[in-house]
């Protein structure tokens, strides 16, 4: 956690959709190898700055490039040292949960502990056959595979069997999370109340994407939360934890803001030749201005959203080219997010919790004594056997190499 992040409570970073568009001022597209670079230059100057996240989408289409976002974020975790480690989405529908489970595991082991994870189902419908799954299955995949996800996390040796994939029987996935605490979770939608439910069962984080839509479509979702949260037995509704995303474009001057954005703007893959930029900074949190137009909108979230734990925004996109987006990034860390900061933590009740973080969730597991730290033993499954069609037959050609043997 970034050392400027106990201020208010809330972590404040970024997050990349990771497309690759063309600049429409200098009619330049980038490589993929370019903008891989360019998010991790991205990233580290985040850190520099004093922002305390930073977070990559998945997508598997052009013109995206972000198919491996722990590769990347495990390439930025060796070149930082405070800054958090996040997906803005991991596609918990296509991926294999065991796969999910080993990968973030790992990620949290680089970067002594500086992960956490965003579940989504995507917004890109062709991606389900293309991992062999089932577009009208989303739903129940969805909760199916978190479901099996947690358990590997929460239980050293795994009996589980499902619905979408082969069942497992003693099965260990490896490495165990650090200090045997998995990395904390957010659900994140755009849409789905399901899946707002589905992150109060489990007392996990709810993240309001709330850059495409009015706020009060966002408002429902995170109110169901809070209420199912509470419900569930977590805290108080006020207590959930909570995160939104937003998007600006600023200068000193606003409207050279304006000027400057309105091309990038209207070529833009998601939304651009559709609303005009007025309409759509008036419709959702887009900000195109001042640094101070955008203190003032962001400071007003807490009155549509209550008390929240993570505000991230989106300012790498629809073709601006670096040097734009770190410009961006210094005027975000050093003008905005101080302030946002300030403004946030006046008048915050003391019953609403901080942003998590891993250190925070190790002492409310262990308190002050130490943390459990994961060894092989007669505790740990057979994943070598346990389960097997061929436990009960005679030993493979290979085995008498150790290929196949069941280790003491």
């Amino acid at each position: 956690m970034s050392e400027h992040a106990d201020t208010s409570g809330i972590q404040f970073g970024l997050f990349t959709v990771s497309d690759i568009t063309q600049n429409p001022v200098t009619g330049e597209t980038p490589s993929e190898r370019q903008k891989i670079k360019d998010a991790i230059t991205i990233a580290k100057h985040a850190e520099e700055v004093g922002l305390d996240v930073f977070a990559v989408g998945e997508h598997h289409n052009p013109p995206f490039w972000s198919s491996s976002p722990t590769t990347t974020l495990a390439a930025i975790a060796a070149q930082t040292e405070r800054i958090i480690l996040s997906t803005s989405t991991t596609l918990i529908t296509t991926n294999d949960p065991v796969k999910i489970a080993e990968d973030f595991a790992m990620l949290q082991h680089i970067s002594d502990g500086r992960t956490d994870l965003m579940l989504g189902r995507g917004n890109t419908g062709p991606v389900y056959p293309w991992f062999g799954k089932d577009i009208r299955q989303g739903l129940p995949l969805a909760i199916e595979n978190y479901a099996l996800l947690r358990k590997l996390w929460d239980e050293d040796v795994v009996d589980w069997e499902g619905k979408f994939r082969t069942p497992l029987q003693g099965f260990t996935s490896t490495p165990r999370p650090l200090d045997g605490v998995a990395p904390f979770v957010w659900h994140g939608s755009i849409r789905t109340p399901e899946i707002a439910e589905q992150a109060a069962y489990y007392g996990d984080g709810f993240f309001a994407n709330n850059i495409f839509w009015p706020k009060e479509h966002y408002q429902r979702l995170i109110e169901l939360y809070r209420q199912r949260y509470s419900h569930y037995g977590h805290g108080t509704p006020e207590q959930a934890i909570v995160g939104i995303g937003g998007q600006v474009f600023m200068r000193a001057n606003s409207q050279d803001a304006v000027n400057e954005f309105r091309p990038y703007f209207d070529n833009a893959p998601v939304y651009g030749h559709g609303p005009s930029m007025e309409d759509f900074t008036e419709m959702t949190p887009l900000t195109v201005g001042s640094p101070q137009q955008v203190i003032d909108r962001y400071a007003a979230m807490r009155d549509t959203f209550g008390d929240y734990q993570r505000q991230l925004f989106l300012i790498d996109h629809a073709g601006l080219p670096l040097k734009i987006v770190l410009e961006q990034l210094d005027i975000l860390g050093g003008e905005v997010v101080p302030a946002l900061r300030r403004e946030l933590a006046k008048n915050r009740p003391t019953s609403v919790p901080d942003a998590p973080t891993h250190a925070s969730r190790v002492k409310a597991v262990f308190g002050d004594g130490p943390a459990r730290e994961a060894r092989p033993g007669a505790n740990r499954g057979d994943n070598l056997t346990a389960g097997s069609p061929y436990q009960d037959t005679p030993a493979p050609a290979g085995a008498a190499f150790g290929v196949g043997r069941k280790e003491a």
